[in-house]
This record gives C-alpha cells, structure tokens and sequence, in this order.
C-alpha cells in the first residue's frame, strides 16, 4: 500500500473498529494493518465475547468472521443490529457459503463482506467508505435536528410577537400557501428557499413591512389582466416577493432612507441591488426567469433607468409590470419621496410617470384596476427653467431627473433657498442644465 492509499482519521475524534474471529492470527493482521491508521482497536475471539464490548464501549464499525464456534457471524451481526443499530456491521467470510451470507445479509443487515484472504487495500478503502458514510448519515440526522430546534425556537418567537405582526406573518403564510398549490412540482428545497427569502426581507423592512407581498399581489393580479400565461404570472409574482432581495445585504440606514434623499455614494450602492438579486437566484433553475425580472425592474420605459438602460419594449414585460407595481406600494411607504404619497397622490405619480417611466398600456391597465383616477388635478400652469432662475417658493411640476435617469426630487416638492442652492451644485458637477419644471407657488 502507498501513503496516498490509506488516509487516516482526525486524532481528535478517531472511529472505534471491532474485530470479532475466532483465529488469534486473524485478529492479529487486522490489528497490524488498523492501528497505525489511527483507530481505535478491539478485539474478540467470538460472539458473546463481542457483544460485552459492545455493552462496555461506543463501536463505530464492526468486522465479524462467519465461521465461528456457539454463535456464528450471521447470529452475532443480527444481534448488533438489534441493539446497536448505528454501528456498520462488516461480515467477513473465508468459504462460499451462500446461504450463511445471505442470512447475514437479511438478519444483520450487513454493509458489505469481504472474502478471505483479503485484498489490504481493498479491506481498508472499504472500512473508510463505510465510516464515511456513516459520518455523513450522522451529519444529516444533526442538521435535522438543529433545524427542528431552529423551527421550534421561531415558533416560540411567532407565538410571542404583537397582534399586527401576527396578522403579517398570517398572510404570508397564506401566500406561500398560494406559491405551494401554483408549484406542485417543484422541489420542496425550492419552496422552502423561497420561503426563508420572504421571511428574511420581512424582517429587515420594518415600518415597511410587507411591501413585497403587497408587490407581489398587485403584479399577479395586473399580469393576469393583461393576459399573461400561468407560468409567466407565476414568474411575475415570485419576482414581486423576492425583488428586493439584492438589499438584504445593504446597510439599515440606507434601506429606511427615501431613494430621493440618497447622497451620489448612497446612490450607487443602492442602484446594484437588481443586479445582485439576479445574481443570488440564478443558481435556482426554476427562479431563472423570475431572476430576469427582477434585474430589469427599475428599468425606464424612456431608457433612463438602471442597471441595463433598457427602454420600451427591449424591457421584459414582466419587469414593466412590476415596475408600476413596485412604485405604486413604494411611494406610499416613504421609500422612494422625501415623503409618503396618499392612495390617490401615488395614482397621480403613476399617471405623471405614463410613458417615461412606465409602459403607457401597463399603467393605463394598473390604473383602471385600481378603479381609475380623477387626472383634474393636472391642469395648471408648468414652465421649463434654468436652476439659475428658480426661486423660492416654486413647485416642481414634474418629478427632478438626472441626465443619468435617477430621482433628485418628487413632483409637488416645495422648493426653499438650501434645496435651490443643492440643484444649481449639482448641476455644475454634472456639466449639464437640469430639465427642470415648475409652477408658481404660494408665498
């Protein structure tokens, strides 16, 4: 044998190995070929002598011979099976006895057997697979048993969380319902994937606490209405739960921060987030699509959103819809203006953002299944200036762009000398004029 073919066992925690033979020398080549592997040896010259060890000593792995005297192997192994389960029984045997064997197959329920005489390399790779094996087994029975804690200790949580938290908790467990009944066929590792995602984006939202579910449904219903397949309604809801999963790994302050009051650094981190959301999913094979969407979810009907600049209907259409879907929830949450729009306010905003940023069919659909809006308040005076003649008091008309397509300010924000003062910097640094609208405003 070469080094290389026989590999031993951490010294800390060595396997215990029992040898059980009714011939002295037998026991004593098994012992000169173990030792040195670092396991743990013993040995017993018959059965009963095996089965007081086995009462006095934690075995990992036991080799028996067939052939012996008041107990033969086939008796003994069914014995160690009966007791000691865990242990990887060996059965060793120097004649073809084919009906021994089989008995010892079915009462002992034997790992393997090897015959006499032996291959050494064979009888040691044998004894490592086998060991192996049963590491591995021991393993999974542990991280079953630490996700059955896990599971209770969330149980324990749940039962102990405020009323409203318990009502969240409740429909997200009905959603998932609805994902399990949509997706009989996939793997139960998927479901719960999907599951954990949801759960983890539910604790760090906070104050905003729900958005994705609410996303999540608004898109589902707004692509059944315009007539998307089941399997693409299935892709645009499960990219509604997990679209903001890229944030999981952004810093607090910068999740429960309006879009609009991000510094430029701010900014480019939190515009990545699609990017890597794409990414953490692609692994799942039946998430590919719905990861797809998710990266084009900020995209601009006009071509100025990000990570692609993908514009019209280079958008997937999916991704247009979660678009509105997203904004209508998000405006209303505080997380995208420097304040929280009313129901209504947010059906202006989708109705201003027609065409630029959203599919014009994708909004007017949304909109009429929300029960439509009262555009009256449209009408007025807007005037394009520079950032040179704003003054205070104005209001923008129309939302504050960058030539880069990101939010600097909400439509409706009053204007005051600091934020007149912050545009005309930020329009130096940029090199180029502002698209800027605005109306009088009252003194």
């Amino acid at each position: 044998m070469t080094e290389t073919e026989i590999e031993t066992l951490p010294a800390a925690e060595p396997a215990t190995i029992l040898f059980v033979d009714d011939e002295a020398n037998i026991l004593s080549s098994l012992k000169r070929l173990f030792r040195p592997l670092g396991y743990r040896i013993f040995i017993a010259e018959s059965g009963a002598a095996g089965l007081q060890v086995f009462e006095q000593n934690p075995i990992d792995l036991v080799i028996s011979d067939m052939r012996m005297p008041e107990m033969n192997g086939a008796e003994f192994l069914e014995k160690v099976r009966a007791k000691w389960p865990d242990a990887v029984r060996i059965l060793l045997t120097g004649y073809a006895d084919v009906t021994s064997t089989i008995a010892a197959i079915n009462k002992g329920e034997i790992y393997r057997y090897i015959a006499k005489p032996w291959d050494d390399n064979d009888i040691v790779l044998t004894v490592k697979h086998a060991l192996e094996r049963k590491n591995l087994e021991l393993e999974k029975l542990r991280l079953e048993a630490l996700t059955l804690k896990q599971n209770e200790a969330l149980k324990d949580l749940n039962a102990n969380l405020e009323a409203k938290v318990r009502e969240r908790t409740e429909e997200v467990r009905q959603t998932m319902g609805f994902l399990e009944v949509a997706h009989k066929q996939l793997k139960e590792s998927y479901l719960t994937s999907l599951k954990v995602f949801a759960n983890l984006m539910e604790l760090r939202e906070g104050a905003m606490g729900g958005h994705s579910r609410r996303v999540a449904d608004y898109a589902r219903r707004l692509a059944q209405r315009l007539g998307l397949s089941d399997s693409e309604v299935q892709d645009v809801m499960f990219a509604g739960l997990l679209h903001d999963i890229g944030k999981i790994g952004l810093p607090d302050h910068l999740l429960h921060k309006p879009f609009s009051a991000l510094t430029a650094e701010e900014r480019a981190e939190v515009i990545k987030h699609p990017a890597i959301g794409q990414a953490a999913l692609m692994a799942l094979e039946n998430m590919k699509e719905a990861a797809r969407l998710i990266r084009s979810h900020h995209e601009r009907f006009d071509g100025m959103g990000y990570p692609d600049g993908l514009s019209g209907i280079a958008i997937p259409r999916g991704a247009r819809i979660l678009a509105v879907a997203n904004d209508y929830d998000a405006v209303q949450t505080g997380s995208v203006l420097s304040r929280r729009l009313t129901e209504t306010e947010a059906r202006e905003f989708l109705l201003e953002g027609r065409g630029k940023r959203y599919d014009p069919k994708v909004a007017d659909v949304f909109l009429e299944m929300l029960g439509g809006i009262d555009s009256s308040g449209y009408a007025g005076p807007e005037v394009k200036i520079l950032a040179t003649a704003l003054r205070k008091g104005m209001v923008l008309a129309r939302d504050l762009v960058s030539h880069d397509g990101l939010l600097l300010l909400s439509k409706d924000y009053l204007l005051d000398d600091a934020m007149i003062e912050q545009i005309r910097s930020f329009e130096q640094a940029e090199g180029k004029p502002l698209a800027i609208y605005v109306r009088p405003g009252k003194e």
